[in-house]
């Protein structure tokens, strides 16, 4: 396994070495927050498709994110990636997610081939992948799993809700976490569901973190669009402009109601497009106060979009407020428009839920640094013959040897 964390004193925290980091599909860069505000990963290449959001990563974490097209940046001869200790990313969940109609056809579906050709390149010690929870049902799951163990990793998957790890917001993603060597492993939750009383292994923890908590402290918002001159949390906390029948619409909906509430109580004003619709039931849904948000996704300011009513006031959710209810704080810088910032904060990782993974990572990196592997070992599937035949006389020496210390330490008769 290859640890390449520096032992120089400007790549180390506290004392301890700081971790190569490439961030895939990084987006505005929530995925890599979390990481880094563990102290010990360091940023070396990070890419996006969208250029607002590959700005935005690089004010926050520094200029090395790559605009394009992940398969031409791989296809160009010029491109080099950096070795890495650990790869992370979500390739775009579009592909996969229900709300897509036309997902079997979605060549997004076939962006994990890329990602894993980064992950054979920089040869890291291990990689964590995000997407919707139905990659694992897919038959790319399958192939995915496929060419990780052709490389040389050992993976574990499962789908975490992001309210267990202290994040307002109950949003469900599947995530897979591959090692070199050893087990790999997933973050114990932080968090409970308030309804796990009972549960011996949960009581001792705290309860989910709610809208309230994430937002109470903010004032009524100004304006209706981004105030560059003002400082955070204010600058994203703007408004819009809803006709007289959108506030009438609102007002019909008590806390944690929804369309249907505005259905039986205002059927006047009730979209005919809503008329016969079945399911939705988060469709122009107001939050609850004392529990955790849904889903933040990109539109969250179109109440039609989802359960985005703000608690008690008849407005949908501001981005500031969107914003924390991802986890991110408040000094993190977005640039864009406010649609590209909507599609920054909707899209990302929630940094805490990251965080809570990154230290679960860092534990194996740490402990494999520890274990004494100083070599260097290609991936299985990149050696050459005499490659393999030095690597497995190296492993032999390195057994026999260990073995003769063992015997020279027993007490002779």
């Amino acid at each position: 396994m290859v640890i390449r964390a520096s032992d120089d004193g400007s790549r180390r925290s506290g004392g301890k070495p700081k971790y190569r980091l490439i961030d895939l599909f990084s987006g505005a860069g929530g995925f890599t927050l979390g990481f880094t505000r563990t102290g010990r990963f360091e940023p070396v290449f990070s890419n996006d498709f969208n250029a607002w959001a590959a700005r935005t990563y690089d004010t926050n974490f520094g200029e090395h994110c790559r605009v394009g097209d992940i398969n031409s940046i791989l296809e160009d001869p010029k491109s080099r990636i950096p070795a890495a200790d650990i790869v992370i990313g979500g390739p775009p969940c579009q592909g996969f997610s229900l709300l897509n109609k036309n997902k079997a056809r979605d060549p997004r579906r076939q962006l994990w081939r890329a990602y894993m050709e980064v992950v054979r390149r920089a040869k890291p010690a291990a990689w964590v992948m995000e997407n919707v929870p139905e990659l694992l049902k897919s038959d790319e799951f399958v192939d995915i799993a496929r060419e990780a163990k052709r490389l040389g990793y050992t993976y574990t998957a499962a789908v975490l809700n992001a309210a267990d790890y202290g994040v307002p917001q109950r949003r469900r993603r599947a995530f897979i976490v591959a090692v070199r060597e050893g087990d790999p492993r997933l973050p114990k939750p932080t968090h409970r569901s308030p309804a796990l009383t009972e549960d011996i292994f949960a009581r001792n923890l705290p309860p989910w973190r709610s809208v309230g908590d994430a937002i109470c402290d903010l004032p009524e918002p100004v304006g209706t669009e981004i105030r560059r001159n003002e400082p955070p949390p204010l600058d994203l906390h703007f408004g819009r402009t809803p006709t007289a029948k959108s506030l009438e619409r609102y007002r019909c909906i008590p806390e944690g109601g929804n369309r249907v509430d505005l259905q039986e109580r205002r059927p006047d004003i009730l979209p005919d497009c809503w008329k016969d619709k079945k399911g939705g039931t988060d469709l122009f849904g107001r939050l609850w106060w004392d529990r955790p948000a849904f889903t933040i996704r990109t539109e969250f300011f179109k109440p039609e979009k989802g359960r985005y009513l703000h608690p008690r006031q008849h407005r949908p959710i501001t981005h500031r407020e969107a914003a924390r209810l991802m986890s991110f704080p408040d000094d993190f810088t977005f640039l864009g428009t406010k649609i590209e910032v909507a599609r920054q904060i909707g899209n990302a990782v929630p940094p805490l839920l990251a965080q809570c993974i990154a230290k679960t990572v860092l534990q194996h990196l740490d402990a494999a640094r520890n274990s004494g592997v100083k070599h260097r070992r290609e991936h299985p599937a990149t050696q050459s013959p005499t490659q393999q035949a030095a690597s497995i006389s190296r492993e032999r020496n390195v057994r026999v040897s260990k073995s003769c210390a063992s015997a020279s330490s027993l007490p002779r008769s």
